[in-house]
């Protein structure tokens, strides 16, 4: 069986920096989770000892935060600089420019449209930009009984397929007059998405590592399910099941953007070694 990496995965621009600000602060703490990766938060902890904290408000003045990739809410941003709190801003720049967009737009008299999902701190963060509010919709069937202006700015989630956010920009604009829709899908995003799609469509099985709460990682999964049946969405070795790649010819592997090289070079070892070992049959 042939292994074969997709032209373009893992780690991002934004979560690279992240991680290099995060070594860079030793004995610091981030709000929130850094990054979708529950290991890479772990090595972090054990090598830099950069801690995690949930609740904003346990930082005491003089200590050291780290504003997670994602961004935070900005209410919360403020109160931490005004207690005095050291604010170090790891956001990615993506994130940063649709968190503008918000508060440009809302404070035009726009209605504010977010693609994404509300419960993720990305879209938390950048719906508190919206000075007068926004709306958040994950497809077209929750645009229908929403109530909206005739001036709409469209947003979305950094990570969102690019297929699906069309879709709703297609549904907008014959029904408003004016619709300003902006491309906030990273191009770290792009690149893997169309890569995965490209592999997916050839290889026979396909391994998709990333945290199980990594959105980017969630898309990528359902781009490569939409060609490959035989998808697989794991985070890191230990969840590999050997019987999948019986009488498979061709295994492609794709990451996230918040999954490191080495959960990456550990899981293609383990399954060179799988094949290499006669655990599986072509």
């Amino acid at each position: 069986m042939k292994i074969e990496l997709a032209e373009n995965y893992g780690f991002c621009f934004g979560v690279k920096r992240a991680i290099k600000i995060a070594e860079e602060n030793i004995n610091a703490a981030t709000y929130g989770p850094l990054i979708h990766n529950s290991k890479e938060i772990a090595r972090l902890d054990r090598d830099f000892e950069v801690g995690l904290v949930e609740d904003f408000k346990t930082f005491k003045a003089g200590e050291k935060a780290i504003v997670r990739t994602h961004g935070i809410v900005k209410q919360e941003l403020k109160e931490l600089k005004e207690s005095g709190v050291n604010v170090v801003d790891a956001t990615c720049p993506f994130v940063t420019k649709p968190q503008e967009i918000a508060q440009e737009m809302s404070e035009a008299g726009y209605d504010v449209v977010i693609f994404g999902d509300e419960a993720h701190p990305e879209i938390k963060g950048v719906k508190s930009y919206a000075t007068h509010g926004a709306k958040v919709v994950t497809n077209v069937f929750d645009l229908v009984d929403l109530k909206l202006n005739e001036k709409i700015a469209l947003i979305a989630q950094t990570t969102r397929k690019v297929e699906d956010y069309m879709e709703i920009a297609n549904y907008l604009i014959p029904r408003h007059k004016e619709v300003r829709v902006f491309n906030t899908i990273c191009n770290a995003t792009f690149e893997n998405q169309e890569a995965v799609r490209k592999l997916s469509k050839r290889a026979d099985i396909m391994i998709i590592i990333g945290g199980k709460n990594s959105s980017n990682t969630k898309q990528l999964s359902s781009i490569s399910h939409d060609f490959c049946a035989n998808s697989h969405h794991i985070e890191d070795e230990n969840d590999i099941d050997y019987s999948w790649f019986n009488s498979k010819k061709l295994c492609g592997i794709s990451a996230g953007a918040s999954t490191p090289d080495w959960i990456i070079q550990n899981v293609v070892n383990s399954i060179e070694e799988c094949v290499n070992s006669l655990k599986i049959t072509n």
